[in-house]
């Protein structure tokens, strides 16, 4: 996890020093440091930086809603992209030092809304449509030149949201959500009776195909979109179901490296208050729970890895965000609130600004 310590270290020794008092107290008193992007009270758009008690010790502006964020201790950075379909992302450095920069993906690509940096932070990728064509590819960004956007490979799908990177440091898995975009056309979703979700691996140093899983074709409206790992190094992810609304399908399930992919059972009951919903994924300190949440069902689950069935069921309304606390997990709501549950000592707090769907702990 992310400590207070190593953050400063990565920060810089004049990042506590340039921050207001109040907020200079708050760092040093936090034993981790979170960041997710946010939308402030009138209008206007950002990134916050966050003790677990919810406490604001810095924040970045963007030019318009941003989504999930990616950090690197060992380039010193984070990055914010912008809401699928955009056509931004901004780099920033959480010492305040240097000025962010606003990436702007290239003609023909918009980003998805997710990226994350190689082991030793020269490299960022992040998920991208080449929209044209209606297909997903990975940008490959210079973290050590100025994010000059330097390659691309290819997802082996359509609709990249989420990657993250294998234990091994040298594997990503994307989840090709199946639904192709066009910046023309906003967020409208353009093939929905021919999508093709998949959850792929992709070897970083040649982009070739490592593994392919889909589920059975009578799933193939069911959008694979989030991901966490655990401590079994199976890629649990969440699903959002562009079918008939009167169905009800699984929405939650893990994929492995040699081959296997399959939906864990969620109770009927359980399902109808998920709204075919899954909007983020997260995994506990321990990597044994596995938190989902619905902001369409005002809804989070955690569930127990080892048994597949929920330990916990939280209402919280238009609740998101989710990042591992302890053997628990901090959540957050676009009502501004956070607050932690199955298991986190974090208390609740209601904040002046409206929470994205997404908190990342910086690590």
């Amino acid at each position: 996890m992310w400590q207070r310590r190593a953050f400063l270290k990565a920060a810089g020794a004049g990042f506590a020093a340039s921050l207001l008092p109040w907020r200079a107290q708050a760092l040093e008193t936090a034993e981790l440091v979170f960041a997710s992007a946010i939308q402030k009270i009138g209008g206007g758009y950002g990134a916050a930086l966050l003790t677990e008690r919810g406490e604001v010790v810095a924040t970045v502006a963007l030019p318009d809603r941003g989504h999930d964020i990616t950090f690197s201790p060992q380039a010193g950075r984070g990055v914010v992209f912008a809401r699928q379909p955009g056509t931004f992302a901004v780099v920033f450095d959480p010492a305040g030092k240097v000025e962010p920069l606003t990436l702007t993906s290239p003609e023909g690509r918009h980003f998805y809304g997710h990226g994350v940096f190689s082991p030793d932070g020269k490299l960022l990728y992040a998920t991208e449509s080449d929209f044209e064509a209606g297909q997903g590819v990975i940008g490959i960004y210079d973290a050590t030149g100025g994010y000059k956007r330097m390659a691309e490979f290819p997802t082996y799908g359509i609709g990249p949201h989420e990657l993250l990177l294998m234990p091994d440091g040298k594997t990503l898995v994307i989840a090709n959500g199946g639904i192709l975009t066009h910046p023309d056309y906003g967020r409208t979703e353009l093939n929905l009776d021919t999508m093709d979700p998949s959850v792929v691996f992709v070897d970083t140093a040649s982009g070739a195909l490592i593994g392919q899983l889909r589920l059975n074709a009578g799933l193939h409206q069911l959008s694979i979109r989030h991901m966490a790992i655990d401590a079994r190094q199976r890629v649990w992810f969440g699903c959002q179901y562009r079918g008939p609304a009167e169905d009800s399908p699984q929405l939650v399930g893990y994929a492995t490296m040699d081959g296997k992919i399959e939906l864990i059972e969620l109770p009927a009951d359980t399902l109808g208050d998920l709204r075919n919903y899954i909007g983020s994924v997260a995994a506990s300190a321990d990597g044994k729970t596995v938190g989902v949440a619905s902001p369409e069902g005002d809804l989070v689950l955690a569930i127990d890895t080892s048994s597949s069935r929920p330990s916990l069921m939280q209402t919280l309304k238009n609740g998101c965000g989710l990042a591992p606390q302890g053997n628990g997990f901090v959540a957050s709501s676009g009502d501004g609130e956070w607050l932690g549950i199955a298991g986190s000592t974090v208390s609740d707090r209601k904040l002046d600004f409206s929470f994205d769907n997404h908190i990342a702990l910086l690590s």
